[in-house]
């Protein structure tokens, strides 16, 4: 029972939504490092071409990139089936990609909620269901195969932003999550969602330069999350050492949802 065998995710095949930037290229790089072959899919493709020569630089697993814009569900279908013509199997799921909107409530238009909840939700959905098969040939006993759906800790609480669309869709998120983890626990895949806190990434850059000394110190720790916060959660996950963990919304967020005000 050595951490190294615990924690081992060698060998094991990947699919990394949104894989290129923010948590998506923590995510990646953290499997990558750890000897796991790693699909990185986002509609850039410029992004993902970069995010994959940086990765396979590291030398130890390796990185491929199948760009697709999930907004289409046709671009679902044949990301899944450019998967299937590559790999026989698939031991993790990551559904990554998500987008936001803004917008005071007596202005935020209806057509947020549509491109919030599709990728944010309805192509998780979707997604998950067209890998089912390549995730149910990669289940083995006492080694499930993993979906994990990346939520947000805007899903647990009321945001300090007009994000309704964002928060709503990764609350439905969290709770798919666990819908799913009842279906698919029966064919030996497991269904967990990370509520994240405030990391680095593109949709908190804005407003981790205008208040990242306010956030932090509303934060227990004291800090913002890092690369290593994320990847080695969904490490664990992924490894023997989380292959009980079925339904659980786990909380990275340094304890900012459970912290208090300071008098």
């Amino acid at each position: 029972m050595d951490s190294a065998s615990l924690f081992n995710v060698k060998g094991k095949v990947v699919l990394v939504t949104g894989g290129a930037k923010g948590i998506g290229r923590m995510i990646s790089e953290g499997y990558v490092a750890n000897g796991a072959t790693v699909y990185i899919s986002s509609r850039d493709a410029k992004s993902c071409e970069q995010a994959v020569n940086e990765l396979n630089a590291l030398g130890k697993g390796k990185a491929y990139a199948i760009p697709a814009n999930f907004y289409n569900e046709e671009d679902c279908k044949k990301l899944a089936a450019e998967l299937a013509k590559r790999e026989s199997k698939l031991h993790v799921l990551v559904n990554n990609s998500g987008s936001n909107w803004a917008a005071p409530y007596d202005e935020y238009p209806s057509s947020a909620w549509t491109r919030v909840l599709t990728l944010n939700l309805h192509r998780v959905f979707d997604l998950t269901k067209l890998v089912t098969p390549l995730l149910e040939k990669a289940a083995a006993p006492n080694d499930p195969a993993r979906v994990i759906n990346i939520g947000s800790v805007d899903g647990l609480r009321v945001p300090a932003h007009e994000t309704f669309a964002y928060s709503a869709s990764k609350a439905g998120l969290h709770h798919l999550s666990r819908v799913l983890a009842n279906h698919l626990g029966r064919r030996n895949i497991t269904s967990n969602s990370l509520a994240c806190g405030p990391f680095q990434s593109k949709m908190m850059k804005a407003t981790l330069e205008a208040f990242q000394p306010q956030i932090e110190a509303s934060i227990p720790l004291g800090r913002i999350g890092t690369p290593q916060d994320v990847a080695g959660t969904c490490l664990f996950l992924s490894s023997r050492a989380g292959s009980y963990v079925n339904g659980a919304t786990i909380t990275i967020d340094g304890g900012s949802t459970v912290s208090s005000p300071r008098l």
